[in-house]
């Protein structure tokens, strides 16, 4: 068990890692959001027209980011030696509301380079834990030395009205922590007192211990990473898209520019004097000559020119084509370097197969399976959790060599799923594996199943003659078993 000041040691600690990450992770999240400032821009085309768009951005790192968590979907949980998806964990996912958070995990891990998942048992209801997905910007782990997966501490930290919380996670115990927020306005006076104040002090709880045990004996947060590295941190598909955009968007405001400035053809008289008009005073008088207001024939598109030398000049309309095809060079490339299809960043879709287009986002599915892989690893640790959490330690060691299951990450019409489905039933599949690769769930799969079976059991022989239509030139007992009707089925047939 860890003393006070060790604890209050390992808060410090995390937490000043903690600080120097959510300087990437705020950028990103800015950036993800559309606030992107104008970068690269001359010191004289800032000063001009950077205020004018401060606020502009033709966002394409949302849409990067996106294209994979639209296909990232779990849809069930496999324990080492079962058959079937385990139910009680489907019940604890979908009771915690995960179907829905895990999108919010995996798209912070896109954007931030990791997000976590913290589970911890509910005393109200021991058999229902508390699963919650958490921010890169909150939560930090600590591993052993020299692994990637031994977790020796957990910290989370947030902020409520005016105090400071945090929650140090250890194999053992946890510890709860808070202090006042520091203000924004003190004297030097103060300053001293608002740090003594500051200090981070155990949190009194009237329902609790503090610290309190950790029944489940290991660190019940994980972590997971987008694109981990052997020794250096995990990467954020966003940060490699970040100087991109800002390419873009500085193209954008300068087509802007010349749209305003030079997209007219633009004249000047040589040779001429500037065109003058008398200046009267009130009696009428000439008393002087004052200059014809230039924008008076800007807008009637009149000028007359005196004098024989005069001539007229012309300046060419800027060429804007030259800006759109620097924008769609620029997006080309973040299309290849993030491999996420042309169709989804351009917007341009000639007439193509259905072939052409699965070949088009093979960069996008693959990108796709290598988070399922990494994302997968981490979920079947909070499986392990979970059961850990309920007390089922059996299940939890079988969990610990299970698998995650998710829904395709290929993008198929329907004509195209149910014909791959038929070829593969025609070579033995059975029908719960292909009803899983369909998209069901695995708790929509038993109840088809279960609606088989009445099916069956109601019409016996149009069962029979249904699976020997579908299995012809095999005898009826045959035919009956590879569609695996029941045995009453088949003995009144």
């Amino acid at each position: 068990m860890a003393t006070l000041a060790r604890a209050l040691q390992l808060v410090a600690l995390l937490e000043g890692e903690l600080i120097r990450r959510r300087g990437e992770i705020d950028r990103n999240d800015d950036y993800y959001r559309g606030k992107q400032p104008l970068k690269f821009a001359s010191d004289e085309f800032a000063k001009f027209h950077g205020d004018r768009y401060r606020d502009f951005s033709d966002n394409w790192v949302q849409v990067v980011a996106d294209s994979p968590v639209e296909r990232l979907t779990v849809t069930g949980f496999q324990a080492a030696g079962e058959e079937r998806a385990d139910k009680d964990l489907w019940e604890v996912w979908q009771v915690n509301g995960l179907d829905a958070d895990s999108q919010l995990g995996f798209l912070g891990a896109v954007n931030s380079a990791r997000s976590f998942v913290l589970v911890w048992g509910d005393p109200d209801d021991p058999d229902m834990p508390v699963v919650t997905f958490e921010d890169a910007g909150q939560c930090i782990v600590a591993y052993e030395p020299g692994s990637r997966r031994k977790r020796r501490a957990a910290l989370k930290r947030w902020q409520d009205g005016g105090q400071d919380f945090a929650t140090l996670y250890l194999p053992d115990e946890v510890w709860k922590f808070s202090r006042p927020l520091a203000r924004q306005e003190k004297s030097p006076q103060m300053a001293d007192v608002d740090e003594e104040l500051r200090r981070w002090a155990p949190r009194e709880l009237a329902e609790e211990p503090n610290p309190q045990p950790n029944p489940m004996g290991v660190v019940p947060m994980v972590e997971l990473p987008n694109k981990p590295m052997l020794v250096a941190d995990p990467i954020s598909d966003v940060s490699g898209v970040v100087a991109m955009q800002d390419a873009i968007n500085l193209v954008w405001a300068q087509l802007f520019t010349a749209s305003d400035y030079a997209s007219f053809p633009q004249r000047v008289v040589l040779g001429a004097e500037r065109p003058m008009i008398p200046k009267l005073n009130s009696a009428g008088e000439i008393v002087g000559k004052q200059p014809v207001d230039l924008e008076k024939f800007a807008v009637e598109r009149v000028l007359w020119i005196t004098g024989k030398d005069a001539k007229l000049a012309e300046w060419q309309a800027a060429n804007l084509a030259a800006y759109t095809s620097i924008i769609e060079v620029a997006v080309g490339h973040l299309a290849a370097q993030t491999r996420t299809p042309q169709h989804y960043l351009i917007g341009k879709m000639a007439n193509l197969s259905g072939d052409a287009l699965l070949a088009a986002e093979t960069g996008l599915v693959k990108r796709v399976d290598e988070k399922k892989l990494w994302f997968g690893q981490a979920l079947r640790e909070v499986a392990r959790l979970i059961a850990l959490a309920r007390g089922q330690d059996a299940k939890a060691k079988a969990l610990r060599s299970g698998h995650v299951m998710w829904a395709d990450s290929e993008s198929r019409s329907y004509a195209q799923l149910a014909d791959a489905l038929v070829k593969l039933k025609d070579i033995g599949f059975p029908f719960e594996w292909l009803a899983l690769k369909y998209g069901l769930t695995p708790t929509e799969v038993a109840d088809v199943v279960a609606m088989r079976e009445r099916e069956a059991e109601a019409d016996p022989v149009a069962e029979i003659t249904r699976m020997m239509a579908q299995n012809p030139g095999r005898p009826p007992t045959e035919a009956a078993s590879a569609g695996q009707p029941p045995a009453d089925a088949v003995d009144a047939a």
